[in-house]
């Protein structure tokens, strides 16, 4: 994630060159990440489901997209949001990975993501 410091740089270097700042929450961010290609992962029945089958054997669930909650569920959204940010042209900052610039003529786009 962004560090504080990265956020107070973006921030000076927007008043410095006189660009606009904005801010986006991505609403069920977790959910626009992928699993790994091949990766499966299981879980329990969420409450109210039926934890054993009528073959009397436990239900486990099979996760199709990441979900809130998982372990590496936010690295799994980054890893997206990352890869669509590099195939549309932004370069990835070596001094802090979560931001990214664009430059088109004398415009120019950068995003910071925490």
């Amino acid at each position: 994630a962004t560090r504080g410091t990265s956020l107070r740089a973006l921030a000076s270097l927007a008043a410095s060159l006189g660009m606009k700042l904005r801010s986006w929450d991505f609403v069920a961010a977790y959910l626009q990440g992928e699993l790994e290609p091949g990766e499966v992962v299981y879980c329990h029945p969420p409450p109210g489901y039926a934890t054993i089958g009528a073959d009397d054997r436990p239900r486990i669930c099979r996760i199709q997209k990441p979900v809130c909650g998982m372990a590496y569920a936010g690295r799994r959204w980054q890893r997206t949001l990352f890869l669509w940010l590099e195939e549309h042209g932004f370069r990835q900052s070596s001094t802090d990975t979560c931001i990214f610039s664009k430059t088109r003529g004398d415009d120019k786009l950068v995003i910071g993501c925490y």
